[in-house]
């Protein structure tokens, strides 16, 4: 293959499919890994629907290259999808954390180590709620039901979005008002994680919390604030098409589903770190010595 005979637009796609395929190699081997070593399925299926989050994110910002001319529903579906996925995600690190603390809000199952536990709200949820509140049942339930509500809104908004951009039904105050919703609900979504993990810092300790959450955390602001920023620049012509290799109509899409591939190699690699197979492996491994040893 000689790249001097490649335009800059296929080197560009080539790159991003490059980029693609190591994502799925280094989420793949993770996969493998907790399949070999499948101890816990609750913590580890949770833990394999967070991790296909970046190679979720890198195919859909692929297509988004190879069809890069389409309409604008076409782009609005491609982000549904990724933030679709990112909302489940959320609430399955959520999931997640209650099970290594033994929670279970719905058998009513709260360890009595930490209950009664005082923690402190932050503007501006001290509008709506006690600076000061209590950890029980029902603070624990208020957490999960912030998350949650975000997996529950996050398809509505997206399935409106696209039927009223098909009839073409859509001014711009309308695409505001989807934007602020969105908005106030993953902010309140992540506003219960980082509770949770102040809360349940020193308890979550051996198991990373803060690493898992970045790898989420960081994937999401990614996307996002560069999405806002490409978008203010196209708004103002200071990107256009004609100052890029990518002679299209949606440059910022164009940038953005660009970078989106490249970071999501950088994140599949985080995730080995954050989310390893090793927690669940002693067992496993100790019957392999056993059976080696008894042969």
């Amino acid at each position: 293959m000689d790249l001097s005979t490649m335009s800059r637009a296929q080197i560009t796609l080539m790159g991003s499919g490059l980029c693609v395929m190591l994502t799925m190699h280094f989420t793949m081997r993770l996969l493998q890994q907790h399949l070999f070593y499948w101890k816990n399925p609750k913590e580890q299926k949770a833990i394999i629907i967070i991790i296909l989050m970046a190679p979720i994110y890198a195919v859909d910002s692929f297509v988004g290259l190879l069809d890069i001319k389409g309409s604008k529903p076409f782009f609005t579906f491609l982000d549904s999808v990724k933030e679709c996925y990112e909302a489940l995600v959320i609430a399955k690190f959520m999931a997640l954390m209650y099970s290594y603390l033994k929670i279970s809000i719905s058998k009513n199952i709260v360890p009595d180590e930490i209950k009664g536990r005082e923690f402190h709200h932050s503007f501006p949820m001290t509008l709506f709620q006690p600076r000061t509140a209590r950890l029980d049942h029902h603070t624990l339930k208020l957490l999960k039901y912030w998350t949650w509500q975000f997996v529950v809104i996050r398809p509505i908004c997206s399935i409106l979005m696209i039927t009223l951009q098909l009839l073409q039904i859509y001014p711009s105050w309308l695409s505001w008002t989807f934007t602020i919703i969105l908005n106030v609900s993953v902010s309140l979504a992540l506003y219960s994680l980082v509770v949770f993990y102040h809360v349940f810092a020193k308890e979550l300790g051996p198991h990373k919390p803060l690493a898992k959450f970045m790898c989420i955390k960081g994937i999401v602001f990614f996307c996002f604030w560069q999405d806002v920023v490409l978008e203010i620049l196209a708004g103002m012509g200071i990107i256009r098409s004609h100052h890029f290799w990518l002679d299209v109509e949606h440059i910022n899409e164009a940038i953005q589903n660009v970078l989106v591939c490249l970071e999501m190699v950088v994140f599949s690699i985080i995730q080995q770190y954050a989310y390893p197979a090793t927690p669940y492996s002693g067992d496993v491994e100790a019957k392999l010595k056993l059976n080696k040893k008894t042969e």
